[in-house]
């Protein structure tokens, strides 16, 4: 059985995703080598929310500015792409956290549905 054309809504879907995983791409940018280093040492995790989080308290101070800056270009990116697509920053960053995750490698931390820090197997 052939599947239907894709709809309007599927395609708006797909763009919406595709602009988060962008949103997140961008806002690591300058910050990338610096973010991998601090996820692998089990500070920063990936959150349910689209944004980064402190796995750790005893984060350096420089670990925490990083994570503040991320999530402020996330943010800002979030907004911009609800803005453009007539949707709610929340259901884009709701994309973005789950592109996120599935792309957070094994052994970092990412947050569950219950927003318990879990390491990714």
């Amino acid at each position: 059985m052939r599947d239907p054309a894709p709809t309007r809504q599927h395609v708006r879907a797909a763009a919406l995703a595709l602009a988060a995983l962008l949103s997140l791409l961008l806002a690591a940018g300058a910050h990338a080598d610096a973010l991998d280093d601090a996820k692998r040492s089990g500070y920063v995790g990936e959150q349910n929310d689209g944004l980064l989080g402190l796995v750790r308290k005893d984060a350096p101070a420089d670990v925490v500015k990083l994570v503040a800056s991320v999530n402020a270009k996330r943010q800002a990116g979030y907004a911009e792409i609800a803005k453009k697509n007539g949707t709610s920053v929340a259901a884009v960053a709701a994309l973005a956290a789950q592109k996120a995750i599935e792309k957070t490698l094994p052994g970092n931390y990412v947050q569950n549905a219950a927003g318990e820090w879990v390491v990714k197997r």
